[in-house]
């Protein structure tokens, strides 16, 4: 029950307390009123009527005691959860600012900030799917001298460069700073650090047309340091492009290495498409010399079964003649049939079906 409830029960409380005071004091003032005046004398009030005044407004006290006694506990309670609640905030407060000092303590070596970098770009790395020595090196030394953090195979022989160093001291120096003044000239320091190392990138050579793509990644490892400089800098983005640099942080990174990865695989299916084609371009080859020797053979077999054909036909009845004659001649001479030489041998038919 809230406290409007208990408020308008203590009100009824009152009232019936008011009601029977007045009620009391009418019965112990109405003989003296009778016998002062000449007036008839109002009803008396009985004792039974007093009594049911007085349980009524027993009632209700008890009531309001039942309201206050739960309004009690319950706020009890309540307090109890916030304490436990506040306890908790506190301990939690406590275990983030111990990581933040830990930290802060980390970071304070620049050696220590770039192993940092150097390892959220791996976990990003990692979790886009990206292998070493296959989708991508680290610090392969160029021509010029200078070595890229990370350098990403593209297709068509094309590589991008990508730099984790980035400048955080300054940053560092806002976050702890303890007046409003050191912490403008922290972070216009900070700022003035960004733009200086976004001109350095750009002088290092890691854009040769033909060789690399035409921008250059700036890895920046945390998300707040990467909306600061955009909130504190709108311009800066627009510097960093004009002299092909692209500020990335671990989600934008993530994202590019999104669109790296797809281009590798169209340009995969591109190059098998093409293989694909040269395949077939060599069978239609292939095909074209097998047609044209079957149509040699074909026709060697038809000069064969027209060969066949005339050994069959007129060469086999030109024989079966003289075979005929020879018998003819036997039978003239009269030559007995024990003395007679063998009958020739007749050819038999070919079997064409067959």
């Amino acid at each position: 029950m809230d406290l409007a409830t208990i408020a308008v029960a203590l009100f009824a409380a009152l009232v019936a307390a008011a009601l029977v005071a007045a009620v009391a004091v009418a019965v112990v003032r109405s003989p003296v009123a009778g016998a002062a005046g000449s007036h008839p004398t109002p009803p008396v009030v009985g004792p039974e009527l007093l009594a049911q005044h007085r349980a009524e407004v027993r009632h209700q006290l008890d009531r309001v005691a039942d309201l206050v006694m739960g309004l009690s506990d319950r706020q009890v309670a309540q307090h109890g959860e916030v304490s436990a609640s506040l306890t908790e905030a506190l301990r939690a407060t406590a275990g983030l600012a111990d990581t933040t000092a830990h930290l802060r303590e980390a970071l304070a070596s620049p050696k220590a900030r770039g192993q940092w970098g150097e390892r959220m770009a791996d976990d990003v790395l990692r979790l886009a799917g990206f292998v070493e020595g296959v989708n991508y090196r680290r610090q392969v030394a160029l021509p010029g001298g200078t070595i890229p953090d990370v350098t990403f195979l593209l297709p068509g022989d094309l590589v991008l460069h990508m730099d984790v160093k980035f400048p955080l001291d300054n940053y560092l120096r806002a976050s702890n700073a303890e007046t409003l003044g050191d912490r403008t000239a922290a972070e216009a320091a900070f700022l003035r650090d960004v733009r200086q190392r976004v001109k350095e990138l750009a002088g290092r050579g890691y854009v040769q047309p033909g060789v690399t793509v035409d921008h250059v990644l700036l890895f920046i490892p945390n998300e707040s340091v990467y909306g600061f400089v955009h909130q504190h800098d709108p311009g800066l983005a627009d510097l960093a492009l004009r002299q092909k640099v692209v500020l990335c942080s671990p989600f934008t990174l993530f994202a590019v290495l999104g669109v790296i990865r797809q281009s590798v695989e169209a340009h995969e299916v591109s190059r098998a498409s093409d293989e694909i084609l040269q395949c077939l371009a060599g069978f239609g080859e292939q095909w074209t010399r097998f047609s044209d020797a079957l149509d040699v053979v074909a026709k060697r077999f038809d000069t064969a079964q027209r060969g066949l054909e005339e050994l069959a036909g007129p060469r086999r009845r030109q024989l079966e003649r003289q075979l005929d004659r020879l018998e003819d001649l036997r039978t003239r001479r009269g030559l007995a049939a024990e003395d007679a030489a063998p009958a020739a041998p007749r050819l038999a038919p070919v079997d064409r079906a067959g």
